[in-house]
């Protein structure tokens, strides 16, 4: 069964009934190695093929499907048609025309790719995978078209070759016959079988906004197409393209596409593309929608990593990111509501005097066409009940994502209430990501060694069960873990390792240094001042929000902080701390299973303390 993006329920709604019979027909009669793209624009001009198919042997195909009757067909050239339709004569594109316009511009773009050229032969420097494209006309059979259009004019301007009739595409087809129509389409077949990365790349061209790395995002490029101005020569063109991509699987890119209205719900695992799907979710909201999309999440650093995710991407006068206090503070300052008065710490009373002044109606409700939780489980019930509200009910649509067991605030990780109780209602519409890219396969198994017998803790509900974490990612090195005389001894041999790291070729900003609270922090930025190591010691709220992802800088975050993000080499400084005193083991586990889960290739951890957390790293050695 092939695999449809977005799947076929989604697509449903936006379908005529003649691409409804060929979806379904794609589905039914390619086997799974076939991927099927329906109604997704392509490169700066936005073109919308109605189908793109790829196949690793067989190459890429595009489509386009016309519910067209024979006695409407009035007029045909080669570039356009001549209409009936209910409204009267219409001058239209010739289908055929229409698609191979839409294969050259793509050719064009992956020509360029080294990686996607013949490497020797008679062809060398071609594309190395056929291609072609064609018509499905799903109301018009071939003997109707047949007697409509003579011969002569039948090969020049609708090829029979290049055409998949109604009589070709019914319930009972056979599937060998349908896929020997499909592949008629191709003037010739050469080349060895695509490999995945090379998929990989094809799908980075085709769909630049699936793609991971924002400093490779080309996603807005200019309406004149995909070609730059000027004269700029291939070889720039081709050093261009990076020689490795990154980019969302194809799970990840079938659940972002195919979300859906309403609201949803993502379970994913540490690493497993949730922030990425949302800022897909993003891009799509910001072109449907009118009014403006809401952002939340509750850690500050986040927001702020967030906010630079929206602002690259080109959408950030739509989408409005904050972290779940600032916005509490936001709406009181924009309506002019007073806090409340009390004993509570101010953070507190803002969030009851928003919630009591959306109950007397002096703050509206519905403000936001779209509402887009981030680490949802550090969302008490309240908050939740509160920023459901928000949506615009009309549009009612709301993407609630999280891991339970990523859940490291106390008072908050409960999460026993249901999320209907809350206002969220998507039941039936809950994905779970259990898959992880981010880590290496290493990495991964050392913190979900050190965490799993933790995970429990009495924080699953039946809305959100916990889930473990299957590896996806690459191999690398196996963790270090170290254990010194002193904080400042840790502190002194992490320093030596990030100047041996950066005369390697390391940029300081895939570094970052974590650590469970305590004094750690300020320990570590004295030493690498000293060494004249730039950083950014994100201890205090005012740094937080003004994290800069891109600025070459070794972070410097209180684990907490560190929640959804990532960084390329992670060192975990004073493992074996508890921040607070007398707590239970499984909450200091936790936090340092989110800690460590941030390392994407490279993780050490030190620590000093004789504590259970201690005792249980030295165990992993």
């Amino acid at each position: 069964m092939a695999e449809l993006i977005p799947t076929l329920n989604t697509c449903l709604p936006k379908m005529t009934s003649g691409e409804k019979r060929f979806a379904r027909r794609l589905e039914k009669l390619l086997e799974d190695d076939y991927l099927c793209w329906f109604d997704i624009p392509l490169g700066g001009k936005r073109r919308y093929p109605d189908f793109i198919v790829l196949h690793p042997a067989r190459g890429l195909l595009f489509l386009e499907v016309k519910d067209w009757k024979a006695e409407n067909l009035k007029r045909l050239s080669h570039k356009q048609v001549d209409l009936l339709t209910p409204t009267g004569l219409k001058t239209v594109a010739n289908p055929i025309e229409q698609a191979r316009q839409c294969c050259y511009q793509v050719l064009q773009v992956l020509g360029r790719d080294k990686q996607l050229q013949q490497p020797a032969g008679n062809h060398t420097g071609k594309l190395c995978m056929p291609y072609g494209y064609g018509v499905v006309f799903a109301n018009i059979n071939r003997k109707q078209l047949d007697d409509a259009i003579p011969e002569e004019h039948r090969s020049k301007l609708l090829p029979s070759h290049l055409l998949i009739c109604k009589d070709e595409m019914i319930e009972a087809a056979d599937a060998e016959d349908f896929q020997a129509r499909l592949w008629g389409m191709f003037n010739y077949q050469f080349g060895a079988k695509l490999t995945l990365p090379q998929i990989d790349r094809i799908r980075w061209h085709l769909f630049p906004e699936i793609r991971i790395d924002a400093e490779q995002a080309s996603l807005f490029p200019s309406a004149d197409g995909d070609e730059p101005e000027g004269d700029a020569p291939a070889t720039a063109l081709a050093e261009a393209i990076p020689d490795i991509v990154k980019i969302m699987d194809v799970q990840q890119e079938q659940l972002a596409r195919s979300l859906g209205d309403g609201h949803r719900v993502v379970h994913g695992v540490a690493g497993s593309g949730k922030t990425l799907i949302l800022g897909y979710r993003c891009l799509y909201l910001a072109e449907a929608l009118n009014k403006p999309i809401l952002v939340l999440c509750f850690n500050i650093t986040l927001a702020a990593r967030l906010r630079s995710f929206i602002s690259v991407r080109g959408i950030g006068d739509k989408v409005q990111v904050y972290h779940f206090h600032d916005w509490c503070g936001e709406q009181l300052r924009a309506y002019h509501v007073a806090v409340e008065k009390g004993e509570a710490p101010v953070w507190e009373r803002q969030v009851t005097s928003v919630i009591s002044a959306v109950e007397r109606g002096d703050i509206p409700q519905g403000q936001y066409g779209a509402l887009l939780i981030d680490e949802g489980h550090d969302f008490q019930a309240d908050w939740l009940s509160l920023v459901a509200k928000m949506v615009d009910p009309e549009t009612n649509s709301l993407l609630l994502l999280y891991d339970d067991a990523q859940s490291i605030y106390k008072a908050k990780s409960a999460l026993k209430f249901s999320l209907a109780s809350v206002g969220i209602k998507a039941q039936g519409r809950t994905t779970i990501l259990k898959l992880n890219y981010r880590n290496t396969r290493e990495i991964l198994n050392f913190a979900y060694a050190l965490a799993k017998d933790y995970f429990g803790a009495g924080n699953s509900s039946e809305d959100m069960p916990l889930i473990a974490p299957q590896a996806a990612g690459n191999s690398g090195p196996q963790p270090v873990v170290k254990r010194f005389e002193s904080l400042e001894a840790e502190a002194a041999y992490i320093t030596r390792c990030l100047l041996a790291w950066q005369q390697r070729g390391k940029s300081w900003k895939d570094i970052a240094i974590l650590y469970p609270g305590g004094t750690a922090g300020k320990v570590i930025a004295a030493h690498l001042k000293k060494h004249a190591i730039p950083n950014a010691w994100l201890a205090a709220s005012q740094f937080k929000r003004n994290y800069n992802p891109e600025l070459d800088q070794v972070s410097i975050l209180p684990i907490p902080s560190s929640k959804g993000l990532e960084f390329e080499t992670v060192v975990v400084l004073d493992a074996s701390f508890s921040p607070v005193e007398d707590a239970e083991l499984a909450d200091d586990i936790r936090r340092m299973y989110v800690g460590l889960t941030r390392a994407r290739e490279q993780l050490m951890v030190s620590y000093h303390r004789q504590t259970p957390i201690g005792e249980l790293l030295e165990g992993l050695v």
